[in-house]
């Protein structure tokens, strides 16, 4: 491991360990937790998500499960602790993973364990499933990750990831100026159109879903005159455009805020 990840990595297990935010990050996560986490449950952004995950899945019974940048878990890491036939959690942070080897006793074949996924210390490999829930931005090194995910999945293995955007502008703008005083910004790397298309040129990507494209304006509808009922089927129609239309319309995908990409090891040549 180079110094530089080895500093990263220990600066990083250091702000997980108590959630040490300065001003601005926590003005930040404010807006976030805010507006937009309270948007998403009303307008059923985070179930969809939620229900999308879990279909992607599938049957579980037989397979290899890699569950990176876990942390403590969240609720479909217990589903697929609870399903698959090996499940491993692995996170830099040992605070999160003493909770969820906690959560995980009594269920057979299912551990975690604290390791740096880029280290040459971890050696388990042929995964039939990376589940990466809102960690794949944390890398740097695109190139590096993807050569390294390539590595420990399976022939036709898959990942299954939820990320950050930075590819509508006005989120552009709002990140840049934010981030010479985030807390994490030496491991917070949304993803830009380039990030997107280097992972769509590796793997096959067999479904994704945008969302908080034109849903994300529906904040500014608290400052109209009209019921709460009318906002909220708005927003929910805005969302239902951004979930569609970003199957398969890369302009509309990257108005969004985060997307779900399900991606598919291919074939060795």
């Amino acid at each position: 491991m180079n110094r530089e990840r080895e500093e990263i990595n220990k600066r990083q297990r250091d702000f997980y360990q108590n959630f040490d935010k300065n001003l601005p990050s926590k003005a930040w996560s404010y807006f976030r937790n805010k507006a937009l986490n309270s948007l998403k449950k009303q307008i059923g952004v985070e179930k969809d998500i939620y229900n999308l995950h879990k279909s992607w899945f599938g049957d579980l019974a037989q397979k290899k499960v890699l569950d990176l940048g876990c942390y403590a878990g969240n609720v479909l890491s217990f589903h697929l602790a609870q399903h698959s036939k090996e499940y491993l959690g692995i996170d830099l942070s040992p605070k999160g993973i003493a909770v969820l080897n906690k959560r995980l006793e009594g269920i057979e074949g299912a551990n975690a364990k604290v390791i740096d996924f880029l280290s040459e210390d971890f050696k388990e490999k042929d995964f039939d499933l990376i589940y990466a829930y809102g960690v794949l931005h944390h890398f740097k090194d695109v190139e590096e990750l993807i050569e390294k995910l390539q590595e420990k999945l399976a022939p036709r293995g898959e990942i299954i990831g939820y990320d950050p955007l930075q590819t509508s502008r006005p989120i552009k703008l709002l990140r840049n100026l934010y981030r010479p005083f985030q807390s994490d910004r030496d491991w917070e790397w949304p993803f830009s159109k380039e990030t997107y298309y280097k992972f769509e040129k590796a793997f096959y990507v067999k479904e994704r879903r945008g969302v908080l494209g034109r849903a994300k304006w529906s904040a500014l509808l608290n400052l109209l005159p009209i019921s709460e009922e009318k906002k909220i089927t708005k927003a929910k129609t805005w969302h239902l455009e951004d979930w569609e239309k970003s199957v398969n319309n890369d302009k509309h995908l990257f108005s969004c805020m985060h997307i779900s990409l399900r991606l598919v090891k291919k074939p060795v040549k």
